[in-house]
């Protein structure tokens, strides 16, 4: 954890030396990390009890955040979201057997309402219901069958991997990017961030697998691939869903990432797809 801490001073320093004085979108998203890592070294240090503590932080903060978006009905969705939270963290806690058809109703009703449905209420229902599955996967981590050293040590590597991962792509994306993917809902999102993504994952995955004994190169860069994609895949999601509603952040919690569910929406995917790679390996 020390490591990354260095790490992302480096890349702090760099992205400043680069930009000198100017006001930039990609220092205010480096520097935003800053207040990000701490919370989530607070709940690894804190294990086990820090991992559904951080779910529920995060999920609470997701509510919070979409309460707005009901109209008339937010104050309905706030009652839900209580009971909604309790659900998802006891899920994740004692019966992570569930969550896999858990999560895939949640992400089939989600995909089916960002890409089809004309009611924009529905949005952020929808949307809270596929944060809270995906992330009552994080506690879920507790209980894999390898011993609290090394699911600790997974848990580590899926926190570190994914928000890694989101700076390489945005980073590369900014330095580099030509090419876009998804040009009517993210015009942002490029080829080359993507591949900025993958590699930085890679290398990391390599390292961190090595330095953790995590299993075999091979295993562990296929693993950092399909983390990356997912991630992508992800935040592209949450995208669509803010076209939709026609703004540009969830909320301004975080300086320079907007809100919460801006910065988790690839953890609501990697973390069920760690997971169920590591249950089905």
């Amino acid at each position: 954890m020390a490591a990354l801490y260095v790490l992302l001073g480096v890349v702090s320093t760099g992205v400043g030396l680069a930009l000198g004085s100017r006001t930039s979108q990609l220092r205010d998203q480096v520097n935003a990390w800053w207040f990000i890592f701490p919370i989530v070294s607070c709940g690894l240090i804190l294990y086990p009890v820090g991992a559904p503590l951080l779910a529920l932080v995060i999920c609470g903060l997701a509510a919070r955040e979409l309460a707005p978006y009901c109209g008339l009905a937010s104050g309905r969705f706030r009652l839900v979201a209580v009971a909604a939270l309790f659900a998802a963290v006891c899920a994740g806690a004692y019966l992570p057997s569930c969550l896999p058809v858990a999560f895939s109703l949640a992400s089939v009703a989600a995909a089916a309402c960002l890409w089809s449905s004309r009611d924009l209420a529905t949005l952020p229902w929808l949307l809270f219901a596929l944060t809270c599955f995906g992330i009552s996967f994080v506690p879920a981590f507790v209980h894999l069958p390898f011993g609290p050293k090394e699911n600790l040590s997974w848990l580590f590597y899926l926190f570190i991997v994914t928000a890694l991962n989101d700076i390489a792509q945005f980073t590369s994306g900014k330095l580099f990017g030509k090419q876009k993917i998804v040009p009517l809902i993210s015009p942002q999102k490029t080829w080359q961030g993507l591949l900025g993504g993958v590699v930085v994952s890679v290398l990391l995955s390599l390292a961190l697998g090595a330095y953790l004994a995590l299993g075999e190169a091979a295993w562990l860069a296929g693993i950092a691939i399909l983390l990356s994609v997912g991630g992508f895949a992800g935040d592209v999601m949450f995208s669509a869903a803010k076209r939709k509603l026609g703004i540009k952040d969830f909320s301004n919690l975080i300086p320079g990432h907007g809100g919460m569910l801006d910065r988790a929406d690839s953890l609501v995917v990697t973390a069920p797809l760690l997971y169920l790679l590591l249950i089905y390996r």
